[in-house]
């Protein structure tokens, strides 16, 4: 009797993993979806605060493309063991502080070993030759299946026919017939093969779906770092970075201006943790402020966050100051600093 052979594919939500999962599926080897969680996923966040997202379906992609294929999926939580991929890529960052190589040779990794613990054969992702500049090029491929030590057992379908004949493809468990040879940043062949196997919907991570890809977010952990002296991150930091007008004044204190009510909303939960401010007289954000502000930093702050509030035409913004949470604030009346008092440098973006 023929061995029913298994295969784990890394789904990361978007079109190309649910595509090389489904052309594997279709040559009748059973399929699971592996996702892990870095802490640093764009989709759910953003879309979940911010009130100009609120006409977007609030969904797990990962979630939503293994139920569109009947798959089960494992969600395996590695934010904690991450960092050291952030803090120390062996193979350095792409255009911002994304460690994509790393990255991908970690979560290949961590993939085949899940294959070994559990009896599967073989490893797919998604990734498709000249799509990523730093961690899917030609050269980067056998880079990937050696350092992660899957080697041949892992299985490109969307590019395959542009790489050496895998594992699977040799013992006979796949046709490498009905495999792919696509290459570079053109969508179409995606979704025409989409649209040849009954997929008419997919998410759109534009580029990736980690805020490191991010200009203006990695530029935020870039000015954290550089304030704190050290390298270093925990969850609550890499949440506040994606939300909030991030405004350092000056090298010791930073203030994070929510800029509407869902973010509003949002920061309310981590008042606890930080000195925060908002205005008494007239509607506006909260802020909070991060580090080690003096009194007349303070008072800067309240003017900057008077500004952003609707009275940043008024005479005088009334704001309340909170050192301690749950304790009384204190209020000072402050006058709204002008735009042009605020140098573009303050602003971190």
């Amino acid at each position: 009797m023929t061995k029913q052979r298994k295969a784990v594919s890394l789904i990361s939500g978007g079109l190309d993993s649910m595509l090389a999962t489904k052309v594997i599926q279709d040559q009748g080897i059973h399929v699971e979806g592996l996702n892990f969680y870095t802490g640093f996923c764009v989709e759910g966040h953003t879309h979940a605060i911010r009130k100009k997202d609120k006409q977007k379906e609030k969904k797990n992609s990962s979630l939503w493309v293994a139920e569109q294929l009947g798959i089960k999926l494992h969600i395996v939580d590695i934010s904690e063991e991450y960092k050291d991929i952030v803090l120390n890529p062996k193979h350095g960052y792409g255009q911002n502080l994304n460690p994509c190589l790393d990255c991908k040779i970690d979560m290949v990794a961590r993939a085949w070993k899940w294959c070994q613990e559990n009896d599967f054969d073989f490893v797919i992702t998604g990734e498709v030759i000249g799509q990523r500049p730093k961690s899917q090029r030609k050269e980067t491929m056998p880079l990937i299946a050696r350092e992660s030590q899957v080697q041949d057992r892992l299985l490109r379908p969307l590019c395959a026919k542009h790489l050496p004949e895998t594992l699977p493809e040799r013992e006979g468990w796949v046709s490498r017939d009905a495999l792919y040879d696509f290459h570079g940043r053109n969508r179409k062949p995606q979704i025409a093969l989409a649209k040849s196997l009954g997929i008419d919907e997919w998410s759109q991570p534009a580029g990736g779906c980690c805020f490191l890809t991010d200009e203006s977010y990695s530029k935020k952990l870039q000015d954290l770092w550089d304030a704190r002296g050290e390298r270093r991150y925990e969850l609550d930091d890499i949440m506040l970075l994606k939300v909030g007008r991030h405004i350092r004044p000056a090298s010791n204190y930073k203030l994070i201006v929510g800029r509407e009510e869902g973010e509003n909303n949002f920061m309310r939960g981590y008042r606890s943790q930080f000195t925060y401010m908002f205005a008494t007289s007239h509607s506006g954000p909260l802020t909070l402020i991060d580090g080690t502000p003096s009194d007349e930093d303070l008072l800067t702050a309240a003017r900057i966050l008077a500004r952003y509030s609707q009275g940043r035409n008024a005479e005088q913004v009334s704001i309340e100051i909170v050192r301690t949470h749950n304790q009384p604030g204190q209020v000072v009346q402050v006058v709204p600093m002008p735009i042009e008092e605020m140098p573009e440098s303050w602003i971190i973006h």
